[in-house]
């Protein structure tokens, strides 16, 4: 079995074909720093050189290219014989993550640096994605320049621009890259000595849109008096994927996920999505979750002039000059249903669909704009006949989202599944 160093540990997630030079200059950076050094070697081709120790017994500890590649299920020779880089760097991303999930859970790995172009970049990103949030993750990227969303995704990954290409030691490469070690070894060191705080309270996130904020609100308050920590997302894709990213994480004691919106913007092809994976993770991670169909009455679009010419007969509300609010249709409520439905019906975990009758969002109430009885009532048809041969418990209210009395009864209905897991897990 490998010895792993009993210090505060970096992993080095890089390809030592092409950047070997690099990563054993960084290496010894890490090393002066008094941290431990595991090299992850995620190159297709031989290395182009290993790190030297600089003082006795600070040498990385390596794990290979063969180990990276049978942690994705193949081997390194059928990646060579393939002679396709997207498939390899793709490949090598999804083997670095498995094994870097298990060190880090077991605590041999307490900060994650990468240095690459593009395909470095992406394998790093794949690498680091599903490790818990709050463990340091540093890329130095020439990418880091513009858009970083393919890389940091929903995770707290931090980017650093290169300035020059990662190839070869010289009088920039030698600030930025040693910044970076410097950095990754004192965040590093921080999380090892970190103990949790003894009032530390079971987390719930929360989903929550501007039309479903005096819901959320009440179910937050009545979870704090229930002794919670809650962790608000604003629904705007971003924070969907943040939500889901936490689920994953194995830090929640359940979800309150209200405000499913994203979905309709999935659907229908508004600005807002969280993607097709919204509302998966909790249910794949067996966390108790209520989930109602908050806001998915509207698909949500930027100023008036950039709706797409296709919508031109639909519905809309301008909510502010640059959001504009599109009313779904009773087809697309239909589908909705339907998917919230089928995605509830998969959950591993104890699942309650709570559908307020009353109306999903503030436009969706007499007298206001989204007030469209017939959609509605098929979203809520839909929702129910998928999830009816499940397990999943249905809460069918009359009650409007925002209205207190229903926010209260979703956060006590968590509440029960919490406490009903737990103590199945004690006996």
């Amino acid at each position: 079995m490998t010895e792993f160093p009993d210090k505060p540990t970096v992993a080095l997630v890089g390809t030592l074909d092409t950047k070997g030079a690099e990563y054993a200059w960084v290496a010894g950076q890490l090393a002066a720093h008094g941290v431990g050094v595991l090299l992850l070697d995620a190159g297709i081709l031989p290395p182009a050189g290993l790190p030297a120790p600089l003082t006795p017994g600070s040498a990385p500890v390596v794990i290979g290219p063969d180990e990276v590649a049978a942690a994705a299920g193949t081997s390194i020779t059928a990646l060579r014989d393939g002679n396709d880089r997207g498939v390899a760097v793709t490949t090598m991303g999804e083997g670095a993550a498995a094994v870097l999930g298990p060190l880090v859970a077991r605590g041999a790995v307490h900060g994650v640096l990468a240095l690459g172009g593009s395909g470095g970049s992406s394998i790093a990103a794949r690498a680091v994605r599903d490790l818990p949030i709050g463990l340091p993750k540093l890329i130095v990227s020439t990418m880091a320049a513009g858009d970083v969303s393919p890389y940091v995704g929903a995770a707290d990954v931090t980017m650093m621009y290169s300035v020059v290409d990662i190839s070869g030691i010289n009088q920039i490469s030698r600030a930025i890259l040693g910044n970076a070690a410097a950095g990754i070894a004192g965040m590093a060191t921080a999380y090892a000595r970190r103990a949790p705080v003894a009032e530390d309270r079971p987390l719930i996130a929360a989903s929550m849109f501007g039309v479903t904020t005096p819901a959320v609100e009440a179910a937050r308050a009545r979870l704090e008096e229930l002794g919670y920590e809650v962790l608000v997302f604003h629904a705007t894709g971003s924070g969907g994927r943040a939500l889901e990213g936490l689920a994953r994480s194995g830090l929640l004691a359940g979800v309150l996920d209200l405000t499913t919106t994203e979905l309709a913007d999935d659907l229908v092809g508004g600005v807002l999505t969280a993607g097709p994976d919204r509302l998966t993770a909790a249910g794949a991670a067996g966390i108790p979750q209520v989930v109602s169909l908050g806001a998915v009455d509207m698909v949500n679009f930027g100023p008036a002039d950039t709706v797409p010419p296709k919508f031109a007969d639909r519905q809309f509300f301008v909510h502010n000059p640059t959001v504009t609010l599109m009313r779904t249709t009773p087809e697309e409520n239909a589908e909705l249903g339907r998917r919230i439905g089928a995605k509830l019906a998969n959950a591993a975990g104890p699942t309650v669909l709570a559908v307020p009758r009353g109306g999903v969002s503030a436009l969706d109430a007499p007298g206001m704009p989204f007030h469209h009885p017939d959609a509605s009532a098929v979203l809520f048809e839909a929702a129910l006949a998928a999830v009816a041969s499940s397990g999943v418990e249905v809460v069918d209210s009359p009650l409007h989202i925002n209205d207190p009395q229903f926010a209260v009864a979703a956060a006590d209905r968590l509440h029960a599944l919490i406490v009903a897991r737990h103590s199945a897990a004690v006996r």
